[in-house]
């Protein structure tokens, strides 16, 4: 019954708060615990949060097969950003939604046989770049270099939160540092909202974030507004400047950081 109380009070003093505020957003619904804020006029909502996990996926050397044995957390000698079992490989089925498989053996993930990263793993983000092979690095979004946002498996589904390659904007509320971003991958469906890229936590404050251990992410409030129907056509590859461009544009027919602040109170 606690639980139930709890997404029934939520809205009621959101809402006082957003009026009081000055805030133009408004209720719009609840993912877990988290309250989602929907703008009148234009195609955006907002939400905060606390919880930052940090997702590797997209790099060419976030998975390596030599570390397979080795213990997530606590382990030594790693070679991959993040370790394989986390990324379901090799004792789950999932694992082919973050790990590239071998087209000549589907059991085994495929190794990269020459480059930078001969010897590791591709690795996988929902959104990609049609026009190259599955076993191609760069048709997957480099967590290294480019900010995006993951989508728990169930809030993807929900209607209205916007699809792959939509943009949005991040602004740590506790430091300043802000960044555009792109929705670029598909988690776990209950996840928690709020799991990013290293690009993206980086330029949040963070300090060389792990995605393995979690060390050197950024800490603090964070406001996420995100721009659902806003991506582009091809909504992958895009190039940082074209993603900065657009996300100013969208951020200012919604208020501007001033507006985020504004309604951020409101949920704190």
């Amino acid at each position: 019954m606690k639980g139930m109380a709890l997404l029934i009070m939520l809205p009621l003093w959101v809402s006082q708060a957003m009026a009081e505020s000055g805030c133009v957003f408004t209720v719009w619904d609840q993912f877990q615990e988290t309250a989602l804020l929907h703008h009148g006029e234009q195609s955006a909502y907002l939400f905060t949060g606390n919880e930052i996990r940090v997702d590797a996926d997209g790099a060419p050397n976030a998975y390596h097969p030599d570390d397979v044995s080795l213990q997530c957390t606590q382990g030594e000698g790693f070679k991959g950003l993040d370790c394989p079992a986390n990324g379901g490989y090799p004792k789950h089925s999932w694992w082919r939604s973050a790990i590239v498989a071998d087209p000549d053996n589907p059991a085994q993930a495929y190794v990269q046989p020459e480059g930078t990263f001969k010897g590791f793993l591709v690795s996988r983000t929902s959104l990609q770049d049609e026009q190259k092979v599955m076993t191609d690095p760069q048709r997957y979004v480099d967590s290294r270099s480019v900010p995006y946002l993951v989508f728990p498996g169930d809030f993807y589904k929900k209607k209205g939160t916007g699809t792959l390659g939509d943009f949005g904007y991040a602004l740590n509320l506790s430091n300043g540092k802000s960044s555009p971003f792109i929705i670029a991958d598909i988690g776990p469906a209950r996840a928690t909202l709020g799991e990013m890229s290293i690009a993206l936590a980086s330029a949040l404050g963070g300090d060389n974030p792990n995605p393995r251990t979690g060390a050197g992410t950024p800490s603090g409030t964070v406001v996420y507004i995100i721009f659902p129907r806003s991506k582009k056509t091809p909504d992958w590859p895009l190039s940082l400047q074209t993603m900065n461009d657009t996300v100013n544009i969208l951020l200012n027919s919604a208020g501007g950081e001033v507006m985020l602040k504004t309604c951020a109170g409101s949920l704190q």
